[in-house]
């Protein structure tokens, strides 16, 4: 049987997390590469809310050097959620060993 307290503090640090965890899914994270070539904004559930592409900066002729540019730019947004959820969640959890959680 838990301790009243602790039953306590482990609702407020559920509570605390989905909270967190709803600021980051409405939050916007933004991408880049190629400079500044080609942007990307995704939300905190990476869903991708945009891309924009430099037309000057960029070879209309070589595809496959654009589709890098826009995969890498992604990935790059994609780093900055996964970052921001494993810094917010992790000093909720206080160092908490909680698997799945990330």
């Amino acid at each position: 049987m838990m301790n009243p307290q602790a039953l306590k503090k482990l609702q407020k640090m559920q509570e605390d997390l989905k909270n967190v965890q709803n600021e980051i899914n409405e939050s916007t994270f933004y991408g880049q590469s190629g400079g500044s070539a080609v942007k990307v904004a995704v939300k905190g559930t990476k869903e991708v809310v945009s891309i924009d592409i430099d037309k000057d900066a960029v070879d209309k002729d070589d595809v496959a050097m654009l589709e890098d540019l826009i995969i890498a730019a992604l990935n790059d947004a994609f780093k900055k959620v996964d970052k921001e959820t494993e810094e917010t969640l992790g000093s909720i959890t206080s160092g908490m060993n909680m698997p799945g959680m990330f």
